[in-house]
This record gives structure tokens, C-alpha cells and sequence, in this order.
């Protein structure tokens, strides 16, 4: 059990470092057993600070000091202090140099996080503080130097040498190995330093910037994966012309890089000039990764290599900044992939993700704001809030400012601070500056946690022709944060008349109307709109788009929800409409199931998704949205103590109804795609990824009918499919369906077709810990000792105990806390293997207010008995500490 507790970091007390970096030298000797790093640091007394020169204070973590010299001097032991964190030492002058060397054990690194080795290949990853278990060094984002790295490996293992930036000179040694000098010619912070070196091949391409410079193009993967590159470097060369044409932002390096990892604990990493990649995300073809796998690429790698700008060349100046640049970038991210894909459907997904996890770290132990205030271990702040609520916050102020101004205000961003390590403020500031906005309360969504709540009431004076709409916004407390003042929070609506049209609006302080839809400025705890001539009595189309990341609560009646979902101009709203409907009608259905044993469909959502289904016209990936139920998760959410086991009986009771119900329709539309997909040959592209995405949805609806023709139809699709994203859904509709027998040859055929990729095994993983049958543990365990199975590998852990504990909600939440215990038994494991790991997993033990008595007791009594188990990282301490009540 850990008995001192980790210090906490605190934004009140940042400080201007006491001395920067101007250049960093390194040399890597890289070894079967061990690396020296030899570092030459050119530093320099803080020009912003006073003339004194206080002590010298490095980072440095599981270091072994070998050498240590200041401007050419050897330091004995007395000179210089060292612990198990930092390296002190008295600088002589303003300006001077310090060479170190430090011998590290990269084989050994099994956390994952600085140099470390695995299958075979040497590999760094550096944020958020990494660098500093790489030799001694200001670890911190707001000190940025000029980086030059010459890299020695034996040839014949290690033929591939990169570094940051480009190659300036290469060489032969003695014994078989050789050298290759990186130089990068832009000051950056040490998180976005990087090196890889391996046996890799290279798919190579090249792209021409606005400028007419030709840029390389290089992806590196084990030889076996080549013919699976060729997605992800077209998603760059999309990405690359994008960022100019949409933000002016031009390349700046000769050369840009990505590599593939199988074993990285992230998704990727926007190093400059050499991205690294969990290869999860950047590898896919047709056979071997689905639609939504290559819709994820896609978007991965547009976000990494937008941070070149919105986080590489403008940083953020400490930790507490983080969502600067992921927010931003998240934000434009999501921009790329709506103008490559379907805007709608792009932004229905993304608001589904939103609120079924982040609104839930919202409203558990490590709600924090998107600025948070302190923090222990700043892996575990790399959260939805950061990247997801930041990127919405970036998204209201595109809303309010306009396109145009937006756009004027990133580029003064870019322009005042290229080079430099800035703030939220600074970012605020810019915007501030071209629009003439004062956006001071506008701040308080980088400051104040939790979910804004909006109640809205109306009211229509027909003899006036008044129509009223008043809101309130409130903001539940969260730890450490009571009593929050109002958001300003922009408000999408329109009205809409009998026929569904859009009425015009006008505001009674306006001399003119406006057509179709606006935006309120939503700034008060409470506030009324008059709106003037209206003809009739208006039905209100509100939160358009999902304006802003709240809560909305408006009394629609059923029948109101049923003419939004078919006459809404707003196509998000239109799905809104529908999951609002089909979540009142399975709450009715988990009430019911508590006084009956016989609950009852409203026959109205059958009816509605009938009347859809009936429309041609309508596109197939909006279709599918709308036929889409609200997630488990999402309903869990709605309720302030959940009884998972009944939420999970009454949407798998709505589904088996709409099925049987809806069966002949979906069956002759199912018919119908599935002859496209075997008359069409595999494309990634929008049109055909939403073909395909509606008729899996279809058959999932149809195999819930143990219908055997369906069975069969279900299995012809998984024997013939030339695709991952038609096989895998039918596998996935096999392993949750009654045909034992038929589920076990498929998952076996499945198994001995792709044995030797590891990243098509781990959806065989997933697709079985996600199953929602009983024996859920038992096949997970059984999973655990495959041999393709490793703890130490974050996409296997991903693949059985994320899936299991995050989608497998009736066995996960079983009443004898089964689940609970062994989602507790791996995060002990993982602590001493993967701290990052091991915390990321815990977060579903974490929720534990959010359900009944039951759970809850049950949950605790796992996190208690995880912080019993001995000594803990700071990682898992810290969500340990604020999950378990006081």
C-alpha cells in the first residue's frame, strides 16, 4: 500500500523556468542489453528572469549517470545532487554547456513511456514526460530547443535509423554497424522529440505544398504490412491539402514520416516531422480492417499531422494547457472528416461519443475543466474532457465568431506565436482581437467543470402572435467546484410550422425577420426570447447541431418527436428526435419490467422506423443512424442510480420487438444492398461505407429473429464477404446468436484465416469479450491464455478487458460482482507492467455513483481492495483517490 502520496502539481504556481535550452545534442549507442545517451545541452540563464543564477534542476528518471561535465569540466559526486527524479547542480555562468551520459535499459521498459524495445524494434514516446527517463533534461513544454541526434545501431537489425526533422549525415563503423544524423531546424519541447530504429520497410510518395515544394512522403512497417499502407498515405496526402486550402497552413520539413508500432499505448504521436502510430491506426485494407477501422485512420491521421501547426510549431506552455492543442486539433479533425464523409453523420457520431463518456466523466470523481487547476500524474489528464469537450468548446466559438472571422482570428494565432509555447488566453486572445468580441465569460468553459444543464419552457400567444422561450442553465457541483456562474452558451434553434418548414424569425428588439434557423446567445442564469409574428403555433427545433456540449431538457410530447424525426430540417436533430423517442420508450419499458412480466412496445417507434425504412430517397448512412438505438451506456446516463441489468433487458426487449416487428421491410432491404455488395467491388469511400454500414445493421435487427433462412444468409455473408467490415459484423451477429454451434466454426474458420495478424486477431478478441450472452467471464479468461494473447501489449488489453468491462454490460455488471473483481485483478496486474494502462482501464470501477446500491457496494469494495494491494503508481493512486468516497 503506498503510504506518501504523489505531489500535486498546481497552475497557481507556474513559474517561468529558471533556464533554457537553446540546443540539444544527442548521440544514441543502441545495444541488445542497454543504451548510452550522451547529451550536449547548449543552455542559458532565463533572459525574462533576473541576472542571479540559482540552482540548476533536471528531470531524470530511472537514469544511470555514467558521465557528467559543465563547459568541459568533470563534476564530481560533491558537485551535483542526485535523486530518484532530478539531477541538481550550481551553473558559473549566465551561459554554458553541459554534456552528460546516461545508460538506460530500453528491453526492460515495459510502461512504454521514453526509449524502450519491443518485437524487435527501439522506439520512444515522450509525452506528456517521457523524455526525462531518456537523459537528464528540462522535461517541460514551455522550454523548446533547437534538436540535432545521431543515432549508432548494429546494421544488419537496426538498418532503419530516424530521428526529428532531416537526415544530414550517415555513416559506416566497425563490428557491422552504421550512424545517421537527424537535424531539425525548428525549437521544440522535449515531448516531441522522437527516434526510431528497426528493421522496417518503406511505402514511399511524395506531395507538392501551395508553395510548390516537393515534400517526401514515407510510412516504415514490417515487411508483412506493406500492402496495407496505402490508406493511410493517401489520408495524409488528403490531410496535407486540406490544412492549406482550409486554414493556409503549409508543411515545413522536407520530409514526413510515420511509423507503425504494435505496441504503443496511445493512439499516435504528432513528433515533429516523425509521427509514431499504434499500427491499429494507420494500417487497413479491405480484407483486414473495417469501414469504420478506415474512417478512423483517416481521422487519426489528419489529427496528428494537423498538430504540426495547432501543437507543434504554436505549443502549449505547460500541462494544464493541454486541450490548446487538442481541443483545437480535435476540433479540426473533425472539420477534415465531415468534408470527406457526411457532415451530418460525422457530427451524429461525434455527439454520441460525446455524451455517452464524456458527459460521464463529467459527472464522476475526475470531472475536472477543460483548463484543470492541479493534477498528480498528467497521463491521466489526457482525457475526453481535453479532447473531446475542448474540441466543442473550439466549436462554439466557431459558431458564434462565423467561418470567416474564425478563420481570421487562427490565423493571428499562428502569426503571433509560431515558435512559441503559449495559453488557452492566448488562443482566446487572438480571436478576441479580429472579431472585437469580448469573450471574458466565454472563459468560464475552460474553468468551471461539469455538464451545463439548459431547462427550456415556451409559451405561444395566439391573439399576439408572441411566441416566448425562456431558459435556465444551471451546472451540477463538481469536486472541488461549487456555485458556477452562467456559460455563454449558443443556442441553435428554428421554429417549425405544421408542414415542418422552417418560420421566420424575429426577435421583438429586431426591426427585420430572419429565415430558417439562428443562434441565441444563451448568457444568464435565466432568460427569455420574445419572438414577434409568429402565424401559428410553433413546434421548436432546439440545439440544432448540437450547438453546445449540455444538457437539454424540453417537455416534447412522443407524438412532437415522431414529426421532428420525420419533417426536421436539421438532420441531427431529426436523429436527436428519434433517441430521445426511442429512450422514453425503453425507460417505460425498464419500469415496466419492475411491475410486470409482460411489458408492451409503443407502437408509435415501430411505426416511425416503418415509415423510414419506406423512403428511398433517404440516404442509407442517416437511415442507419436513425435505426439506431440510444447505447446502453447512453441510457445508463440517464438515471441518477442505473440498474444496469434492467436497462441492458429493456433495449435487448425493444430490439427483439422492432425485429419481429419491422422483419419483412428490413429483410427486403438487407436483400437489396447485399446484391450491390456482391456485384461491387471494395471501395473506401462515404457512399459505399454507408451501404454497407446499414446492411449490417439490418441483419443484426434480423438475426434476433432465430429465423434460419436469416441464419443462413448471415453465414453466406461471413464465407464470401471480400471485406473485414461484412465478415466481422456477421461473426459479431453469430457470437450473440442462439446458433452455438454455427458461432463456434465461424470463430474458429476466423481464427485460422488471420492467425498471423496480430491486429485482425484482436477484433476476434474483441468481438468475443463484447459478447452479450451469459458466460461472458468464462470466455474471457479463456481468451486471456490464448497465445496470441499479452498483457504487455495495450491493443490485446484493449481488445478483452476494455471490451469486456465497457461492452459486455450484463455479464461485466453481473449481481455476484464477478465482473468487478476481474477487472480489479487485471488493473493490479497491469500497475506493475503499464501504470498508464492500468489507470486508463480502471475508469469503469470509477462510475460506481451512477448505479444502485447493489453495484455500488460491490464496486467499492474492488476499489478498495486495488489500493490495499500494495505499492501503487502515482497513475493509479490519483484515480484511486478521488474515486473512493471520503
Amino acid at each position: 500500500m503506498r503510504t506518501e502520496q504523489p505531489k500535486m502539481i498546481v497552475l497557481s504556481e507556474y513559474r517561468l523556468p529558471d533556464y533554457l535550452i537553446e540546443e540539444t545534442h544527442l548521440t544514441f549507442e543502441l545495444h541488445e542489453s542497454y543504451a548510452l545517451v550522451h547529451a550536449r545541452l547548449v543552455m542559458q540563464r532565463n533572459p525574462g528572469l533576473d541576472d542571479t543564477l540559482p540552482p540548476l534542476r533536471l528531470d531524470g528518471q530511472q537514469l544511470e549517470l555514467v558521465d557528467l561535465a559543465l563547459d568541459g569540466q568533470q563534476l564530481s559526486a560533491v558537485e551535483y545532487t542526485l535523486t530518484a527524479n532530478s539531477l541538481e547542480l550550481q551553473p558559473q555562468r549566465a551561459a554554458f554547456e553541459l554534456t552528460s551520459t546516461v545508460r538506460i535499459e530500453p528491453q526492460n521498459n515495459t510502461a512504454l513511456e521514453g526509449l524502450y524495445k519491443s518485437s524487435g524494434m527501439f522506439c520512444t514516446q515522450c509525452e506528456a514526460e517521457g523524455f526525462r527517463k531518456i537523459t537528464y533534461y528540462l522535461d517541460r513544454p514551455d522550454v523548446m530547443s533547437r534538436f540535432t541526434t545521431t543515432i549508432h545501431a548494429e546494421k544488419h537489425s537496426y538498418p532503419v535509423l530516424l530521428s526529428n526533422g532531416n537526415p544530414v549525415a550517415s555513416g559506416e563503423e566497425e563490428n557491422g554497424r552504421h550512424w545517421v544524423t537527424w537535424e531539425d531546424p525548428f525549437k521544440k519541447p522535449a515531448y516531441l522529440f522522437a527516434i526510431v530504429a528497426g528493421d522496417l520497410w518503406c511505402v514511399e510518395d511524395t506531395f507538392t505544398t501551395m508553395s510548390g515544394r516537393e515534400v517526401a512522403l514515407r510510412m516504415y512497417v514490417e515487411p508483412e504490412n506493406l500492402d496495407k499502407c496505402q490508406h493511410g498515405m493517401d489520408s495524409l496526402k488528403k490531410s496535407m491539402r486540406w490544412d492549406e486550402e482550409k486554414y493556409g497552413r503549409e508543411y515545413d520539413l522536407d520530409i514526413f514520416m510515420i511509423v507503425a508500432v504494435n505496441d504503443f499505448n496511445m493512439g499516435a504521436m504528432e513528433n515533429k516531422g516523425l509521427n509514431i502510430f499504434n499500427s491499429s491506426c494507420v494500417l487497413a485494407k479491405a480484407e483486414t480492417a473495417t469501414d469504420a477501422a478506415h474512417q478512423r485512420i483517416e481521422s487519426i491521421v489528419a489529427h496528428e499531422y494537423f498538430h504540426n501547426w495547432s501543437g507543434n510549431r504554436v505549443t502549449c506552455r505547460d500541462w494544464f494547457q493541454l486541450s490548446l492543442k487538442e481541443g483545437f486539433t480535435v476540433f479540426r479533425d473533425s472539420q477534415f472528416s465531415a468534408d470527406m464523409n457526411s457532415a451530418v453523420v460525422k457530427r451524429i457520431e461525434d455527439v454520441a461519443y460525446l455524451r455517452t463518456h464524456q458527459f460521464a466523466e463529467d459527472a464522476g470523481p475526475m470531472a475536472h475543466p477543460v483548463r484543470p487547476e492541479a493534477y498528480m500524474e498528467i497521463s491521466n489528464f489526457y482525457t475526453l474532457t481535453i479532447y473531446e469537450k475542448g474540441a466543442e468548446v473550439v466549436r462554439m466559438l466557431h459558431t458564434l465568431l462565423g467561418e470567416e472571422l474564425f478563420r481570421k482570428g487562427s490565423d493571428l494565432y499562428f502569426e503571433r506565436h509560431d515558435g512559441q509555447a503559449v495559453t488557452c488566453d492566448d488562443f482566446i486572445a487572438a480571436l478576441e482581437t479580429v472579431s472585437g468580441s469580448d469573450l471574458t465569460q466565454f472563459k468560464r468553459w475552460y474553468s468551471q467543470a461539469g455538464t451545463p444543464r439548459l431547462a427550456i419552457t415556451d409559451s405561444y400567444d395566439a391573439a399576439s402572435q408572441t411566441y416566448q422561450l425562456t431558459v435556465k442553465q444551471s451546472c451540477p457541483d463538481t469536486p472541488g467546484q461549487s456555485n458556477k456562474q452562467p456559460f455563454v452558451i449558443p443556442l441553435s434553434m428554428a421554429l417549425l410550422n405544421a408542414q415542418g418548414a422552417a418560420m421566420p424569425l424575429q426577435l421583438a428588439n429586431e426591426s427585420a425577420a430572419l429565415t430558417g434557423e439562428r443562434v441565441l446567445a444563451v448568457t444568464e442564469a435565466e432568460q427569455t426570447f420574445t419572438f414577434i409574428h409568429v402565424a401559428e403555433q410553433p413546434l421548436p427545433s432546439l440545439l440544432r447541431g448540437f450547438s453546445a456540449p449540455v444538457i437539454m431538457d424540453y417537455d416534447y410530447s412522443r407524438d412532437a418527436l415522431v414529426f421532428l424525426l420525420q419533417h426536421d430540417t436539421d438532420g441531427f436533430n431529426r436523429w436527436e428526435a428519434g433517441q430521445q423517442l426511442a429512450l422514453q420508450v425503453i425507460e417505460e419499458v425498464v419500469a415496466q419490467i419492475y411491475e410486470t412480466d409482460e411489458p408492451m412496445l409503443d407502437t408509435r417507434l415501430a411505426e416511425v422506423f416503418t415509415a423510414l425504412l419506406a423512403q428511398d430517397d433517404l440516404d442509407p448512412a442517416m437511415l442507419a443512424e436513425f435505426l439506431a438505438l440510444p447505447s446502453t451506456g447512453y441510457i445508463i446516463e440517464q438515471y441518477e442510480h442505473a440498474d444496469p441489468l434492467a436497462i441492458h433487458l429493456a433495449r435487448e426487449y425493444v430490439s427483439n420487438q422492432l425485429a419481429f416487428a419491422l422483419k419483412a421491410p428490413m429483410l427486403e432491404r438487407y436483400q437489396a444492398l447485399r446484391k450491390v455488395s456482391l456485384e461491387t467491388a471494395y471501395v473506401a469511400q462515404a457512399e459505399d461505407f454507408a451501404r454497407r454500414r446499414l446492411q449490417n445493421m439490418l441483419l443484426a435487427y434480423l438475426m434476433r429473429t432465430e429465423d434460419l433462412e436469416v441464419m443462413d444468409a448471415c453465414l453466406d455473408q461471413f464465407g464470401v464477404a471480400d471485406n473485414m467490415t461484412e465478415r466481422l459484423a456477421a461473426l459479431a451477429c453469430l457470437v450473440n446468436s442462439p446458433f452455438v454451434d454455427e458461432a463456434q466454426k465461424a470463430l474458429e474458420s476466423f481464427a485460422e484465416r488471420f492467425a498471423d495478424d496480430p491486429l485482425v486477431m484482436d477484433q476476434w478478441f474483441s468481438v468475443q469479450a463484447a459478447s452479450l450472452l451469459p458466460g461472458g467471464l468464462e470466455r474471457v479468461q479463456h481468451l486471456l491464455h490464448h497465445p496470441d494473447f499479452s498483457i504487455k501489449n495495450p491493443n490485446k488489453v484493449r481488445a478483452v478487458v476494455g471490451a469486456f468491462s465497457t461492452q459486455s454490460t450484463p455479464n461485466f455488471h453481473a449481481l455476484d460482482g464477478s465482473g468487478y473483481a476481474f477487472l480489479a485483478d487485471k488493473v493490479i496486474e497491469l500497475d506493475r507492467l503499464n501504470p498508464q494502462m492500468a489507470a486508463r482501464m480502471l475508469s469503469p470501477l470509477t462510475r460506481w455513483q451512477r448505479f444502485d446500491l447493489h453495484q455500488q457496494e460491490l464496486m467499492q469494495a474492488q476499489l478498495k481492495r486495488i489500493k490495499n494491494s500494495g505499492e501503487l503508481s502515482a497513475d493509479l493512486f490519483e484515480v484511486l483517490d478521488k474515486s473512493l468516497p471520503v
